[in-house]
């Protein structure tokens, strides 16, 4: 199968976390921070030496071209593990990591993360296990924009994002500007699908946000190769 399945894509916040045992026990004792909306907690290609736990809030994490476009490569919610590549291997952040919402962290440098799993061998299955789910996204990231069209690969996304943003009326935050950087395209063409969807009650539309109306009609254009 060429990419993950919608399914498995709303599963992804699960897998990509640690076991909140192991969440405590990798960042036991550390103080906790809070960052602004709108606070960077690291850019691309800065050094890296930390990595952070978030406790509360939302934490976007982007990858920058060298023209300055910006491509949103996840968002990161509670009890997620923020820049552990770089903590990992000491080289440069990867990716830019920016709170979109008031968060609160706890953090690690990068001497501590290797003596917390020295001391403790489960830490080392732990992060092997969050690496593997996060390549597994990417590979899907990857199929996606390899055999799909906007459409399939718009409604994956909005699947994704009422499992990690939607409110408790099912409203997902988010703007057409926004949900271009996460797929790489233009605002027009994000525009023109809403527009298409919300004639035939796919979707309901609002200024800054959108809400799934026809879970099942999403999820068959998640499904599909074609463009509708």
């Amino acid at each position: 199968m060429p990419a993950a399945s919608a399914n498995a894509r709303q599963d992804l916040p699960h897998l990509a976390r640690i076991d909140p045992s192991q969440f405590d026990l990798l960042f036991s004792g550390c103080k906790l921070e809070r960052y602004a909306a709108g606070q960077h907690l690291f850019l691309q290609e800065d050094a890296a030496d930390r990595i952070f736990g978030v406790m509360s809030g939302t934490v976007e994490i982007s990858i920058y071209s060298p023209d300055g476009q910006k491509l949103v490569a996840n968002i990161e919610l509670s009890r997620s593990l923020i820049g552990e590549i770089g903590a990992l291997d000491g080289r440069p952040r990867t990716a830019t990591a920016i709170c979109l919402t008031a968060c609160e962290l706890v953090s690690l440098s990068r001497i501590h993360l290797f003596d917390r799993i020295e001391k403790n061998p489960s830490l080392a299955r732990a992060m092997i296990e969050l690496l593997c789910a996060r390549l597994r996204w990417v590979s899907g990231e990857l199929g996606d924009q390899a055999f799909f069209g906007i459409e399939a690969r718009l409604a994956k996304r909005l699947v994704f994002l009422e499992g990690v943003m939607a409110d408790g009326a099912g409203w997902i935050s988010i703007s057409q500007s926004e949900l271009g950087e996460f797929l790489g395209v233009t605002r027009e063409s994000i525009n023109k699908t809403l527009n298409d969807w919300r004639n035939r009650r796919v979707i309901a539309i609002r200024r800054g946000g959108l809400r799934i109306s026809d879970a099942g009609a999403l999820r068959r254009i998640a499904e599909s190769q074609d463009d509708y």
